[in-house]
C-alpha cells in the first residue's frame, strides 16, 4: 500500500460517490494504479521495477473476489480505489500454499514477493484470530493525488465496513511497505499487529531493501468490527 503525492489540488467541495469495483472497471482501475501506485510504491521505487506485468496482475487478481471499492468524480473518473480480497483459513489438510516468488520471472518483483513469501512464514493472521475463518485483506488503497486531503481513503474504508458487517467478516487486515499509507490506516483506526524491519530482512547477509526515508519496513496492521448482522454468503 502506497501514498501519492502532487503540487495539483481539486476543489474541496468536488462530489464523488464510492461504488463496487465491477469487471467492466479493471482497465480503468489498472491504468489508475499505472498511474498514482506503481510509480511510488517505496519498493518499486527503491529496486526501478519499472513496467511490470507481473505486477499488475498479481495486483489485480484479488477484484474476483467482488469487495474493492472505487472513488468516482462527477464526470465519471475513478480517483480513488481499495482494492480488496478475502483470506480465509485453510484447511488442516490442505497442502501447504505455493511461495508467491517461486513462480516469478520478473528478477526485480521476485525479490518484492520473496519479502511477502518471508512475511507470511512469520506472521500467521489466523493464529492472532483463532475464532476467524474469513478475514478482509485491504491489498492496495490508491487516491489520485489531485484529489488528496478530501476524505477518498476513509470513505472507501467505511465503504469496506459494510461489506464486513453484511458478512460477518470482523478482522480488517492492511500490509503497509509505505510508512505514508500506514500512518493512513493508523488514522482510520487500525493497529499495528506485525512489524519487519527492512534493514533486518536479509538475503546472503545482504540487506535486500533500502528505500528512502522515512520508509523503514513492513508493517501489519489490523482493525476488528464487530459482529452484529446475519451472516451472508460469500
Amino acid at each position: 500500500m502506497s501514498s501519492s503525492s502532487s503540487s495539483t489540488t481539486v476543489e474541496r467541495d468536488a462530489a464523488y460517490t464510492i461504488e463496487l469495483v465491477k469487471a467492466e472497471d479493471f482497465e480503468a482501475v489498472l491504468n489508475m494504479l499505472k498511474t498514482f501506485f506503481f510509480k511510488d510504491e517505496p519498493l518499486n521505487t527503491f529496486l526501478n521495477l519499472g513496467e511490470c506485468i507481473e505486477l499488475e496482475n498479481y495486483s489485480m487478481k484479488s477484484l474476483k473476489d467482488n469487495c474493492s471499492y472505487k472513488a468516482i468524480n462527477k464526470n465519471g473518473e475513478i480517483i480513488g480505489v481499495f482494492i480488496n480480497g478475502l483470506l480465509r483459513r485453510p484447511a488442516a489438510t490442505d497442502a501447504p500454499p505455493e511461495k508467491a516468488a517461486d513462480g516469478c520471472e520478473h528478477h526485480k518483483f521476485k525479490k518484492i514477493l520473496g519479502l511477502m513469501d518471508h512475511v507470511e512464514e512469520k506472521f500467521n493472521i489466523f493464529d492472532l484470530y483463532p475464532n476467524e475463518n474469513v478475514i478482509l485483506d485491504g491489498k492496495i488503497i490508491s487516491v489520485n493525488s489531485n484529489y488528496r486531503g478530501m476524505g477518498i481513503a476513509g470513505k472507501l474504508t467505511e465503504r469496506a465496513y459494510e461489506y464486513m458487517r453484511a458478512n460477518q467478516i470482523s478482522v480488517y487486515h492492511v500490509m503497509c511497505t509505505s510508512h505514508y499509507s500506514a500512518v493512513v490506516m493508523e488514522k482510520l483506526g487500525f493497529h499495528e499487529v506485525f512489524n519487519l524491519k527492512f534493514a533486518d530482512y536479509k538475503k546472503d547477509d545482504e540487506v535486500v531493501f533500502k528505500p528512502a526515508i522515512p520508509h523503514v519496513g513492513v508493517r501489519i496492521l489490523c482493525k476488528e468490527l464487530a459482529k452484529d448482522t446475519p451472516k451472508a454468503l460469500l
